[in-house]
């Protein structure tokens, strides 16, 4: 998955971004207060992608 999708599917779900590191940025969800980090590649392997969106409850 792209990670330009990935970020607009966290958007949608209502997540932000909370910061950007050198190697990961971190994204929040507010209502849960889970923080997850997100790699910064173009291209983020599916598995992860799909981790990342069921940890944020965004999908």
């Amino acid at each position: 998955m792209k990670r330009r999708e990935l970020e607009k599917r966290l958007r949608i779900a209502g997540c932000l971004l909370k910061r950007e590191g050198a190697s990961h940025s971190l994204w929040i969800n507010p209502k849960t207060g889970i923080i997850e980090a997100i790699p910064r590649h173009s291209e983020i392997k599916e598995p992860l992608a799909k981790k990342i969106l069921k940890s944020l409850d965004a999908g």
